[in-house]
């Protein structure tokens, strides 16, 4: 369904692969407060990963929701994903674009990959920008309401950082940047650790710390590899939502979660995310690209409640879960030597209308992939001796990953390699989607 450019269009997304209905109706309680409050037409987008029982039950959700005026709810399966990814690639003429669609919607999940398609998705609906929610998280509720992020998200995104002052309760950005436009809006979350490795804590603190701690650059200090650990994966802590505080200013990563974050569309529209699959961390790219590029953000505390679905207690959930975490720890080999050029570049990472330039950034990836990998080994094998001494499931997994020691290398540079490749058709597959139409038609 296509519209006109008269209207402020925005895309509140919900990628999921698991059954989330009760999320799915806080959503539209979202959008229906956009609409209201900001009088922006508001199109929430499922992308639906999940089986076909759960999709099913998934669609009587979504028309369960009410009719609100300037609310578009667009609810798509893999197969509505794929033909319009197919459809699209058609149009870009790519190179390969085969491989450009498997990496847009791999067989494995993929945290960014999902997140791009909602990025292609707002784009062929001429939204301005992205807001992203997730299916394991619900909103804290203050004086009986719903404390929902887009309240801050719409008051600032898209704006001049000058002409946005009002609408924040503190200033701390350099003046010289006030000019540039605020690129994204985010908060973080309340509740259990973003990553579920709480467990490894309860039963050794010094082996959290250990493992935590390979995260970091691999020239720190042990002192600050056991501060990183401390602050890690905790959001915001555990205090509910007691008033509202957002600050202007350049957006700290670590302060903000990929469940409750909003871009503007010359963010997401210059620059995808990586699409590595089996990684957790893997889609917190652009929140550093903005930061390092000195695009003005708000950082807010309208925090999401993060808990943890019942798939991760199985066997299987824990097993599978582990290994992306050790992939999020081998990716860090090539990211921190991407975001430290990225932090020497600053402004360089803008083009000349102040928006990101892919080309630093394909550079910096593309450096990355040739660095030695004997930082990666020893990452893998400090996290089975580890996981060895805790025993019982963890040392089954210590033993699977020991096994799995080739593949889990390779994968790490590939995922980088897809990267770069991915970025080299983001241009043109953004331009092909904004003349594709989205199947399905909205609700």
């Amino acid at each position: 369904m296509r519209r006109g450019t008269d209207v402020h269009r925005i895309c509140l997304a919900l990628p999921t692969n698991r059954e989330c209905s009760a999320a799915i109706t806080a959503l539209g309680d979202e959008a229906a407060y956009a609409a209201r409050r900001f009088g922006v037409e508001t199109h929430l987008l499922v992308l639906d990963s999940s089986d076909g029982p759960t999709r099913e039950a998934h669609a009587r959700t979504v028309a369960a929701l009410p009719e609100v005026p300037h609310v578009v709810v667009h609810h798509l399966d893999e197969t509505a994903q794929r033909d319009f990814l197919r459809r699209a690639a058609d149009r870009a003429a790519l190179a390969e674009p085969d491989r450009t669609l498997g990496l847009m919607l791999p067989d494995a999940l993929s945290y960014g990959a999902c997140t791009n398609r909602a990025f292609l998705v707002a784009a062929a609906l001429g939204c301005r920008s992205v807001h992203r929610r997730d299916s394991d998280s619900s909103y804290q509720t203050f004086g009986g309401e719903p404390v929902f992020p887009v309240h801050h998200e719409l008051a600032s995104l898209g704006k001049r950082a000058a002409d946005a002052f009002a609408g924040v309760s503190e200033v701390a950005l350099d003046p010289a940047i006030a000019g540039r436009t605020v690129s994204m809006v985010g908060a973080s979350f309340i509740g259990e650790l973003s990553v579920d490795i709480g467990g490894i804590r309860e039963l050794d603190k010094d082996v959290y710390d250990e493992v935590v701690g390979l995260w970091a650059p691999g020239h720190w200090s042990a002192e600050q590899r056991r501060e990183l650990a401390e602050e890690s994966f905790k959001g915001a802590g555990v205090l509910p939502f007691a008033g509202d505080h957002s600050t202007l200013t350049l957006v700290d990563p670590m302060h903000v979660d990929m469940s409750n974050i909003a871009f503007d569309r010359n963010v997401y529209e210059r620059l995808p995310l990586p699409p590595a699959t089996a990684t957790i961390g893997s889609d917190y790219f652009l929140i550093h690209a903005v930061h390092d590029a000195g695009l003005p953000g708000v950082l807010h505390n309208r925090h999401i409640e993060n808990w943890y679905t019942g798939e991760r207690r199985t066997h299987a959930g824990f097993l599978a879960y582990q290994e992306r975490f050790v992939k999020f720890l081998l990716s860090m080999l090539y990211l921190h030597y991407v975001y430290a050029r990225m932090a020497d570049a600053g402004t360089a990472l803008l083009d000349d209308d102040g928006r990101l330039d892919p080309e630093p950034f394909a550079a910096f990836l593309a450096e990355s992939v040739r660095l030695d990998r004997t930082e990666n080994e020893r990452r893998l094998d400090t996290v089975a001796a580890a996981y060895g001494r805790l025993g019982g499931k963890y040392a089954e997994f210590a033993r699977g990953i020991t096994a799995d020691r080739e593949r889990l290398l390779d994968e790490a540079a590939r995922d980088t390699e897809d990267f770069v490749a991915l970025i080299g058709d983001w241009e043109a597959l953004v331009r092909a989607c904004r003349d594709t139409e989205v199947p399905g038609g909205p609700r």
